[in-house]
C-alpha cells in the first residue's frame, strides 16, 4: 500500500470482557447489543464457557455451556487451555483459549460475560481485551433489581449485596465503565464502544484494505 506502514494484528475481531456485580443488567445489556447490532458482515458473539456442572432444565450443551466432566476440565487446565477458569460451589467453570482465538481470527467480536476476577486473568494472558464494568445507578436502586426479580431469600439478597460492593471495588481494572441508569441510553454508550474499536488503523486495514490501497496509490 503505498510508502503507508500498517500493522499487522494477529487477530481481527476484537474481544470484550464485561463484568458487573448481579442485578446491574451485565447479561440483558450483552443479549440486547447482540440481538440488534450483530449481522453477517460485522458478527458479534458472546462466548460460552466450559462448566462440570450438570445441565439445568432447558439448556443444551455447546450453546449455554460446554457440560464437561471434572477429570475433562482438570486435564484442560493443566494443558493452558483456558483463558480464565474459577471453581465455584465445588463446580468449574472456564472460557477456552482455543475457542476465543480461532473466533476473533474469524474477524468476530467476542463478548465473555464473567466477574472481575476472570477478567484480570484474561487481561494478563490478552492485554488487547477491552475491559467493561457495569455499574447501578445507586446502591438502592441495586437492591430494589435484586428483589424485584423475586427470585432470591433476604439471606441471598444480601449476600448479593455485600459481594456487589466487593466487585465494585476492582472497579479500576476496567477500561471502560457505563453507569445503567436508562438501560436504551446504556445500550447506546455500549454499542458506541463497539464502534470505536471498529474505526482503528487496524482494524480499517484489515478489513477494507483494497480500498485504502486504492485511495493511496499516487
Amino acid at each position: 500500500m503505498s510508502d503507508v506502514k500498517l500493522p499487522h494484528p494477529e487477530h481481527t475481531g476484537h474481544l470484550f470482557v464485561v463484568s458487573a456485580p448481579s442485578g446491574a443488567g451485565k447479561s440483558s445489556l450483552i443479549k440486547a447489543l447482540l440481538t440488534r447490532h450483530s449481522c453477517e458482515q460485522k458478527p458479534l458473539k458472546v462466548s460460552v464457557s466450559h462448566t462440570t456442572r450438570e445441565p439445568r432444565p432447558g439448556e443444551n450443551d455447546g450453546e449455554h455451556y460446554h457440560f464437561v466432566a471434572h477429570s475433562a476440565f482438570e486435564t484442560l487446565i493443566e494443558q493452558g487451555a483456558f483463558f480464565e477458569y474459577a471453581k465455584v460451589f465445588d463446580q468449574y467453570y472456564g472460557t477456552s483459549r482455543l475457542a476465543i482465538e480461532n473466533t476473533l481470527e474469524q474477524g468476530v467480536d467476542v463478548f465473555l460475560d464473567i466477574d472481575w476476577q476472570g477478567a484480570r486473568q484474561v487481561k494478563a494472558q490478552y492485554p488487547a481485551a477491552h475491559l467493561v464494568f457495569i455499574l447501578p445507578p445507586s446502591v438502592a436502586e441495586l437492591e430494589q433489581r435484586l428483589i424485584g426479580r423475586g427470585q432470591d431469600s433476604a439471606e441471598v439478597i444480601a449476600r448479593r449485596m455485600r459481594d456487589a460492593k466487593a466487585e465494585m471495588s476492582h472497579l479500576d481494572e476496567f477500561d471502560y465503565v457505563l453507569i445503567n441508569d436508562d438501560f436504551e441510553q446504556t445500550l447506546a454508550a455500549f454499542y458506541a464502544i463497539v464502534l470505536d474499536k471498529r474505526q482503528t488503523l487496524t482494524y480499517q486495514t484489515l478489513h477494507h484494505a483494497q480500498l485504502l490501497d486504492d485511495l493511496l496509490k499516487g
